[in-house]
């Protein structure tokens, strides 16, 4: 049992005793009957919250472990009081585009997890390649389908067309599953200026707000059109939301995300060369941060994630600071609850904001009931957090494979101090007991 004066239940932040009974809750009651029981672990003034529950991680096992791997990847995830984590189909070789190949990922996850993990599957192709795949992949248990409007990155991962996606939506639409969709348009890309040298600014130009507001207009068409769910992932561009507040008035079934890094960074503070905030979309203006969070305030989120994409440091390009070769991702499974929590209270936002955004809404979406909240009946996935606690992050203390960040110096509020998975802990040189979550 867990007691504490500040629980963020679904109701709001209360004095509570959270009641746990082989692996879940069973009741949440008023904390003042049970504090001097002998088996209650009293946290006084910490914050008890749900686990995180992180839809967009790149694990990249197996085939490109040396970018990332499941131990470091879940390891680092614990450490930052997230319990449940959605691993990405691509940078992964194979990629998860057939049934095969989820077989041989959940393979490469067993038994060295310390989180729950669970599996996006992909569609690829200039052609309707791997539609057959897809029965499959969704009977086996994946959590929905990832595809690219734009190029990956990585050449077994192509990205489609309009019109393929259209095609494989009205699939994924029969089968009653996710499709979560890079919106950038490949056409607006094509157009926009070469990205070449140390400057931020010429990778800022490559990638415009125009690229994510002619993709996400097309997807609120497509989901209207097809009735499928379509989801944007890692929405950087504010402009975009007016097309998915008028989806959302209009009863589409389109939703997005954003991530930790554009609520917390600009255009403005980035250094030239500093290829560490390489990330596609890239991270915006100013004034383009104050949008997204106006956007989280008025619900315009189905959740806030991180999109975890770690490479080596030779592929990031941190000698030569070179923004065109540098590979385009921020690892920050580990940080992302403290960087949104630093930005979320300074505008006004509690805890139970903290965890609507990047609990229970990543939860819901893919249709995860016993995660993402403290309720009974629900599993006694928790983190324990002071609030106003804060530290400076030093890259040497990340678990995650490579320790490149762009929050490296920074000072963040919110200090994890514990992580329960089932009710057991799940930080630190404990032994894994994470288990492979299915749809």
């Amino acid at each position: 049992m867990l007691c504490s004066s500040r629980v963020v239940t679904p109701e709001g932040v209360r004095p509570a005793a959270v009641h746990i009974s082989d692996g879940r809750i069973i009741a949440v009651t008023p904390p003042e009957a049970v504090r001097a029981t002998p088996d209650v672990t009293d946290l006084g003034d910490l914050a008890l919250m749900p686990g995180v529950v992180d839809t967009h991680v790149h694990v990249n096992e197996p085939g490109r472990t040396e970018w990332e791997g499941f131990a470091t990847a879940t390891r680092a995830a614990a450490a930052g009081g997230v319990t449940t984590i959605i691993d990405m189909p691509l940078n992964a070789i194979p990629p998860t585009t057939s049934l095969a190949a989820l077989t041989e990922k959940r393979a490469a996850a067993t038994g060295q997890s310390w989180v729950d993990v669970g599996f996006w599957g992909g569609i690829i192709g200039a052609d309707t390649r791997n539609l057959a795949d897809l029965a499959a992949l969704h009977d086996a248990g994946v959590f929905g389908f990832k595809a690219f409007l734009a190029p990956s990155g990585v050449a077994e991962f192509p990205h489609v067309r309009m019109d393929v996606l259209a095609a494989a939506t009205a699939h994924t639409a029969r089968l009653g599953a996710l499709t979560v969709v890079h919106a950038e348009s490949s056409l607006v890309l094509e157009a926009a200026p070469l990205v070449v040298g140390r400057q931020y600014a010429r990778w800022l130009a490559a990638r415009p707000p125009a690229a994510e507001t002619e993709a996400v207009a097309g997807l609120a068409a497509l989901s209207a059109m097809t009735g499928a769910r379509l989801h944007v992932l890692h929405l950087s561009a504010g402009a975009a939301l007016d097309d998915v507040l008028t989806a959302r008035d209009a009863g589409i079934a389109l939703t997005a995300e954003t991530c930790p890094h554009y609520l917390t960074f600009t255009a403005e503070e980035v250094p030239d060369g500093a290829t560490v905030y390489k990330c596609a979309p890239p991270i915006r203006g100013e004034d383009n941060r104050e949008a997204l969070w106006q956007g989280l305030a008025e619900g315009l989120f189905a959740g806030v994630v991180t999109d975890h994409s770690p490479s080596t440091p030779q592929l990031k390009a941190v000698e030569s600071g070179d923004f065109g070769q540098a590979w385009g991702g921020i690892a920050s499974v580990q940080l992302g609850l403290a960087a949104v929590w630093t930005q979320a209270r300074r505008r006004g936002h509690d805890l139970a904001d903290v965890a609507r955004w990047m609990c229970t809404g990543p939860a819901d979406l893919v249709g995860l009931a016993r995660k993402g909240r403290i309720s009974p009946g629900a599993d006694a996935d928790l983190t324990v957090i002071d609030p106003e606690g804060s530290f400076v992050v030093d890259p040497a203390r990340l678990a995650h494979r490579h320790p490149l960040t762009p929050y490296a110096g920074r000072t963040l509020d919110g200090v994890v101090r514990a992580t329960y998975l089932r009710g057991r802990r799940a930080d630190g040189d404990r032994p894994p007991h994470g288990r492979l979550l299915s749809r």
